[in-house]
Formats: structure tokens, sequence, C-alpha cells
């Protein structure tokens, strides 16, 4: 049996500029409509992609509340026992699944069972899969065959995702635009929930026809807009491809190194149960755990939404602050004497070991982490990166890449760095692009050469056509590459991909006060282009984004009549940042760090189609040609 964990209740989704609480309220009573049609206790059969993106909307009380007394992961043969009415089968409209349901139909129908079945698609129905139901002769034993549209969801107070784990690969590979015309129904919900907005902008194919779809959409419903003051000021829709070399770079602060090591998903991460082991009583022993620790990443914890978006090189400073504020938090506890302050401190005291266990927790995973970093595999990485990132040596075979591959270093570290490569020399020569393929098809096998191709129909590997590489261009018009990087107090958004820059110390000394220390940074160029549209606008750059892949555009939405929106003295505007295709935490890190600059004047909330890293990108990718039979 599968449990949606319950999760503590959602404030922090309410605590920004834009309160998503009521994104996931409008989400979940439209999940209560939909079990309350299914009268009588049920059973749910989940989809197990689904499980993790549902915890986020509604927990397992929740659903115990309309009558669901049981609930398992869809498996093909018969149903697990369970003594309910309704079997409810909460799926993603793949044709795969609905064999398996079939089957489990079927398994059903043999035991002349009386239980009603009911389909729910996530995010929204299929016409194929009903057929296929039809073929398999089950079609006609579902009592409801409903979709539930959970496009956006609130994954904190500023993101949302669409947590659509193939949609780079649909857009930029099969073209296809399913995801697309989902991301456009998902901003047509927003706009219902939050207002018009009032200014788009774009940059990408993908982004102009998101765009398209909406303003369609838009004039569909003309009649039925919603009478709401706009919450948003303006949409930026942004192509992944137009920056396919961030996604790429190892990410440097604390939440990007943690979804780099151990992946992040949907808000928790998984980690090695050793390093949280807790002391038995009495002795000087530890009770090992044998499972991963398990761990909610969220804001609604004050020390991770402190500490998260920090370069990971400021981040024991400020465990060692913490540190120091708990302990002298609780030595209060010797200067409580009269009864109102023992009372006093021991109404404060769960917050106070809250915040204790919390800094123990965070102090272990910045161990963990730190034993990476400071490794000579982890720097050696790292060097070669910021060579690539600056020009340094792109247009030859590199022979850290030789090496890597000579000690058959996992395929994916291999392929982001030949794609690093290629993306910062606008394609490799080709005798060059030749000797990576066939290393990599000799060392690995013979099977990726699918996934070769893949890298190259999406731009990310691909043969140099020009002897002009555009990068150095806009590496500097944009300003990409930031010397003296500073990582405590940080004035650019370049500390996000900001580490020790150089090749002559390996490793990099331990006291960063060293001055051989010397920092450098990337500037993500998704927030760049951000960055530079809020101020001074892209007319600027006008020449730069020529260089980039697909069109940039402006369209404006009229308000419902009656409706101006008059700006406060002081207030900042508010401008949603939607990648299409993935977005990694540095990018999101560096997008906050806008947000809180005092003379920045605009807040920035993000959504995307997937929380990427550039291990589960490459690997969405990737394909296996299976060994034939002869």
């Amino acid at each position: 049996m599968i449990v949606l964990e319950d999760r503590k209740m959602a404030a922090h989704l309410s605590y920004g500029r834009v309160n998503l609480n009521i994104l996931r309220e409008a989400a979940r009573k439209e999940l209560r409509e939909f079990l309350d049609k299914c009268a009588g206790s049920k059973a749910i059969v989940w989809d197990e992609y689904l499980t993790g993106p549902f915890g986020l909307i509604a927990q397992y009380s929740l659903l115990k509340e309309h009558e669901v007394e049981k609930m398992f992961t869809l498996k093909g043969g018969r149903l697990p026992a369970a003594d309910v009415k309704n079997i409810i089968f909460f799926v993603r409209p793949r044709l795969e699944l609905m064999d398996i349901i079939a089957e489990n139909v079927i398994s059903e129908d043999k035991l002349r069972s009386t239980r009603d079945f009911h389909i729910l698609f996530v995010p929204r129905h299929s016409l194929l899969c009903k057929q296929r139901l039809e073929e398999q002769g089950v079609l006609g034993s579902f009592t409801n065959i409903d979709e539930y549209i959970l496009d956006l969801i609130p994954y904190d107070g500023d993101l949302l995702s669409m947590e659509s784990e193939s949609a780079f690969r649909e857009c930029y590979l099969e073209n296809d635009q399913t995801s697309l015309y989902h991301t456009a129904k998902g901003l047509m919900t927003l706009q219902a929930l939050y207002g018009t907005i009032p200014q788009i902008f774009g940059k990408g194919e993908c982004a102009r026809h998101v765009a398209n779809m909406m303003l369609r959409m838009k004039r569909e419903f003309a009649g039925s807009q919603t009478q709401i003051l706009p919450v948003f000021d303006t949409l930026l829709l942004l192509d992944r491809n137009v920056d396919l070399l961030t996604p790429l770079a190892t990410q440097l602060t604390y939440e990007g190194l943690i979804d780099e090591v151990y992946g992040i998903t949907n808000g928790y991460v998984k980690l090695p149960p050793e390093k949280f082991a807790q002391k038995k009583q009495g002795e000087g022993g530890k009770d090992l755990p044998t499972e991963a620790k398990k761990l909610p990443l969220n804001s609604a914890e004050e020390l991770y939404a402190e500490i998260r978006d920090k370069n990971f090189n400021a981040v024991g400073a400020a465990l060692s602050k913490k540190a120091k504020i708990i302990s002298a938090a609780f030595e209060e506890r010797h200067n409580a004497k009269t009864v109102g302050e023992i009372k006093q401190f021991v109404s404060q005291l769960p917050h106070m070991q809250a915040a204790r266990s919390s800094l123990a927790n965070h102090t272990s995973i910045a161990e963990l982490i730190k034993d990476i970093t400071t490794s000579e595999a982890f720097f050696d990485n790292l060097t070669v990166e910021q060579e690539f990132m600056t020009g340094v040596d792109t247009d030859k075979v590199n022979t850290y890449i030789e090496d890597c591959m000579a000690q058959k270093d996992p395929l994916i570290k291999i392929l982001r760095l030949v794609c690093m490569q290629s993306v910062c020399n606008n394609g490799l020569k080709q005798k060059v692009l030749d000797y990576y393929k066939r290393e990599i098809l000799q060392t690995y096998g013979y099977e990726h050469i699918l996934t070769l191709g893949n890298l190259e129909k999406t731009g990310l590997l691909k043969l140099q056509t020009s002897a002009r590489n555009s990068y150095p261009t806009i590496r500097k018009t944009l300003k990409l590459w930031m010397e003296d990087a500073n990582e405590q107090n940080p004035n650019d958004i370049s500390y996000v991909y900001s580490g020790y820059a150089n090749p002559h110390l390996s490793p990099p000394p331990q006291n960063p006060n060293d001055i051989s220390y010397v920092y450098s940074g990337y500037a993500p160029l998704s927030v760049r282009l951000t960055q530079l549209l809020t101020r001074p606008g892209w007319r600027s750059i006008e020449e730069v984004l020529k260089m980039l892949p697909g069109p940039h555009f402006e369209e404006r939405q009229q308000l419902p009549a009656g409706l101006h929106k008059k700006r406060q003295q002081g207030e900042n505007n508010t401008t949603l940042v939607f990648f299409l295709g993935g977005v990694t935490y540095a990018e999101i890190a560096a997008l906050r760090f806008l947000s809180q600059m005092e003379d920045g004047g605009t807040e920035y909330i993000i959504a995307t189609t997937k929380l990427i890293n550039g291990t589960s990108w490459v690997r969405s990718l990737m394909d296996r040609l299976e060994t034939l039979p002869f």
C-alpha cells in the first residue's frame, strides 16, 4: 500500500508577494468534487509518477475525509484485495498504462466483482487512451472517465512546476506540442485566479507558440474574463534552448548541489542514512538505520529558507552563526527565575528544539556535500567547465574528457562535458565530433548511438557549420563571466555558479581567505536576459537576441473594462518567468537574488515545465538501442 505523506500546512505558499495557496486550494476543491462523484468507499490505484506531485496538493487525511480507504500502485495482474465500492485509477494519459488498467479490470470481472471503476486522467484525458481501452474490451466497465487539470503545482512561495518529465524531449526532439498546450491552459487557469497579465514578452519558438495559444484562448473566452485586479504585471516566456549552457554547468548553490549530488524530487531529498544515525541512550555506539533519510526541502523550514540560495562556500559560516544563536537561546533557561519567565521559556522550547534539529540535519548535509566539493575529482571537473565557459581550448579534443572516458567515468558526466564544449564553441569541428562519438560508442556500447543522435537533434551536440563562434560575443555583451565574484555577500547573479577558478591549485585550499583563492562566476544567460528585460529593456541588446535561437516578441493583453492597475508608491513590479523545457535550482536562486535587490524594483515568481539538473535533463534524452536477436 502507498501513502501520500501528510505535509505541514502549506502556509509558506502564502508568504510571498503572490499567494500561491489560492492555486493549491482551487486544485484541492476540484479533487474533492471528483471524489464525491464516486459515492461510497474508495480505493485509489496510482500511476506511481503522480504520487509525488499529488502529495503537494492533497494529503492522505483529505482523501480519507472523502471515503478513500486504500491506495495501491498501478501494477499488472490482479488488484490487491480491498473491501470497497469504487476503484479509481489516477493516471497520466499513456497507452502503456491503459494496458495495465485493462488487465486489472479483466481480472476483477472474472471474479464477478460488483465494484464501480473510474479513471481520472491527469492533466487531461486522451482520445487515444479511450480507444485503447475500447480495443481491450473494458471501456464500458467505467462509470466515470474524467480529467483532473493539474497543470501548475505550487512547490514553494515563489515557485510553480508542471513536473512534465518529458516536456523538453517532446518539444525539441519529437516536435510534439502537447506540453505547450498544457502550459497555455495552465497560464489561463492562473489568469482566472490572479487576473489578466497585461504584458507578455518571450524568446524562442516554443514561447511564441504558447503566447499564440494563450491569446487565442483569451479570444475564445472573451465573455468570461474574471474581474480581478492583476497580480502579475509581466509574463516572460523563455525557451530552454535559448540557453542550453546553464543546465549543463555544475550548480554551486547549497540547494543546487543537493540536487546535483542526491536529486530533489517533489520537494524531498533522500540521503545516506548513516550520517543521520541517532546515538543510543546510555551507549557510545550509534543505532545505524538502513533506510535512506527522507527530508522535506522548502521555505517552511526557517534555516533552509535562509541558506538554500547561498553559494555553498558561504553555507559553513551561516550554519556556525545559527549554532551560536541556538546555543545562546538554550542558555537563557539559566536566567529564567520567575514562574512567568520559566513559562515563557517553556513556550519557546518546541520552536528551539525544531531549530536545533534543523541545524543538525543541514550540518550533516553540508558535511556530505563538502566531502564531494573538496575532492580533486570535483575540482578537476569544475576547472574544465570553467575553461569551456571562458573559451579556453574549446575547439580541440579535451584531455580531461579523454581521461574520464579511459577510466569509464559515468556516461552522463561525459555527455554533459562534451555538450558543454559543443555549446561554448557553437558546435565541434568534424574530426573532434567524430572522435568523441567513436570513443563514447567504443567505451560505453553501441546501444548509445540513439542518445548521440538525440543530443544532435536538440542542438546540444552539433557540427560546427560556421567559422564564426557567436558565444564569446554573447558572453562579453551580456557579462556572463564575472571575475572576483563575491560569494559571501554577492553583488551579482554570477555567484550561483561561482567557484575556485585557479587551475594551478589542485585541490583548492581549505582557507577561503587565501589570496590565491580566486573566485570567478558564470551568470546564467536565461537570468541575465530576465534582468536586462526589466532594466534597461531588450532594445539595448537587440543584436545579441538575434544571435540566440528563435524569435523575441512582445504582446499586450487588454484588461477587462473598468480595471486599471495603479501602482502604490514604492510597490514593486511582479514578473512571472516561465521556463519552457526546465529550470535549475541555481537559476531559481539567481532570480530570488534579483527579487531581493533593493534597487531592483521587481519581484520574480518562477514557473517551469520541470525542475531539472544537468543529469536529469541529459538522461531525459537518452535512448538505448535494444540488442537485436541475432
